[in-house]
């Protein structure tokens, strides 16, 4: 007689953790789509303000450069920061920097204003509502699925891009680069106030049942700190493999835009092709999180890269056949793969290292990629200026991607 009133329980008590972890789910991409969509808006804002004040490129990517870093270099901090504060600290205050960096940025005459305000703040601001702290929290809610969920929350940077930069250029084409980053900053602030109303002590406690079934780990977990993590091989294999992989990609990924352009493709058309990789980014998310469930890690990670080297070939070819066909190959190949390790070696690194301090010590490896991001997109800068060519900046690109793939060929606590 009692057994139905029971199982109904049951239901509703599996329901409601269920339900709150779609929610904590929804705001991570939300904030993953403000976040990466607003960075990687920079590359349609490149020739503008280029056009501007008569930079050179590499001047102009420098500001890209200096966000990638900031980022990195913020990275450990924002960890500890919300090991110890919470998430509701850590995203307002990312909120708060990106709002006042664009509403700064708008009014700036030289180049040390921009790389103070959206390399500087805009990076910082961007790591504070980006993967380190998405992660641990998503961590909290998921355990096993994490690969999955970090799939989904990746994936915002393909939402970003599509929504934002084809936005970026009609803002900029009605109202001027100064206009549209006004409107950024504006956005951002908004997005704040619902922001601190949200139920933080609730998405700050995680899954009950993860909860119980974590508590008999704790002894083993617990042991693990940021200078015992970084004397095992699979912290710099990580490491390296984010860093390599980063230039790579953002060698490229910031003149992406002026690159179609100089190719002969309008700028709105060469702007919506590059943002249309945002669909294509939570294709392959998702695909290869769900090849990881199939063929296991190693292979899904490798599959990733050689698709990431076709594309950057079949940009190569672009300059020589600039035709649609070839510009689609392009957006599905590289821009579906672009970041799409992520996911997988997120749940790799918080699985090794899982306990007490993994956010400080997933913060530290994540210093790889920004730092990979920030040297990729500044040497790709310097390449282009001292070749007046993007061949040598598509070779090293190359040579980057290979050597982030090595480690998954080489490392044993990869290749497992």
């Amino acid at each position: 007689m009692d057994q139905q009133p029971s199982r109904e329980k049951t239901a509703i008590a599996t329901e409601k953790p269920a339900r709150t972890a779609l929610g904590v789910l929804a705001l991570c991409f939300a904030l993953s789509v403000l976040g990466r969509g607003l960075g990687e808006s920079f590359t349609v804002f490149l020739l503008p303000i280029s056009e501007s004040f008569g930079w050179d490129r590499a001047q102009v990517v420098s500001v890209y450069s200096v966000t990638a870093l900031a980022g990195a270099l913020a990275s450990p901090l924002i960890g500890r920061l919300f090991d110890y504060s919470g998430p509701r600290s850590v995203y307002s205050l990312g909120l708060l920097l990106l709002g006042g960096a664009f509403l700064f940025a708008a009014n700036a005459s030289q180049l040390w204003q921009l790389q103070l305000t959206l390399g500087l703040c805009v990076g910082f601001g961007i790591a504070l509502i980006g993967n380190v702290p998405n992660s641990i929290l998503l961590g909290r809610w998921f355990g096993p699925r994490l690969p999955t969920a970090m799939a989904v929350v990746y994936s915002a940077t393909g939402a970003g891009v599509l929504v934002l930069l084809p936005a970026s250029q009609i803002l900029i084409d009605h109202f001027g680069w100064r206009g549209a980053y006004q409107v950024f900053g504006t956005a951002s602030l908004i997005f704040l106030v619902p922001l601190l109303i949200m139920p933080w002590r609730l998405f700050s406690t995680g899954s009950p049942h993860l909860a119980r079934n974590q508590t008999t780990d704790v002894s083993a977990a617990a042991g693990w700190t940021l200078a015992s993590a970084m004397r095992h091989h699979a912290f710099w294999a990580l490491f390296s493999t984010f860093f390599f992989t980063a230039i790579g990609m953002y060698a490229i990924a910031p003149q992406v835009v002026a690159y179609l352009i100089d190719a002969g493709f309008p700028p709105l058309q060469a702007a919506t092709a590059w943002g249309f990789s945002g669909v294509v980014l939570l294709f392959g998310m998702l695909g290869v999180s769900w090849l990881d469930g199939i063929i296991g890690r190693r292979p899904s990670v490798l599959f990733s890269y050689a698709l990431s080297m076709f594309g950057i070939f079949l940009l190569w070819l672009l300059q020589w056949y600039p035709n649609f066909w070839i510009l689609t190959g392009f957006v599905v190949c590289f821009g579906s793969m672009i970041g799409s390790r992520g996911p997988l070696l997120t749940a790799t690194a918080m699985k090794i290292f899982s306990g007490k301090r993994v956010g400080t010590i997933y913060g530290t490896i994540s210093i790889g990629s920004g730092l990979g991001s920030a040297f990729g997109s500044w040497s790709g800068g310097l390449i282009h200026d001292f070749s007046h060519s993007y061949n040598p900046l598509i070779a090293f690109a190359l040579v980057a991607v290979i050597l982030g793939m090595t480690p998954f060929l080489l490392v044993p606590a990869l290749r497992r």
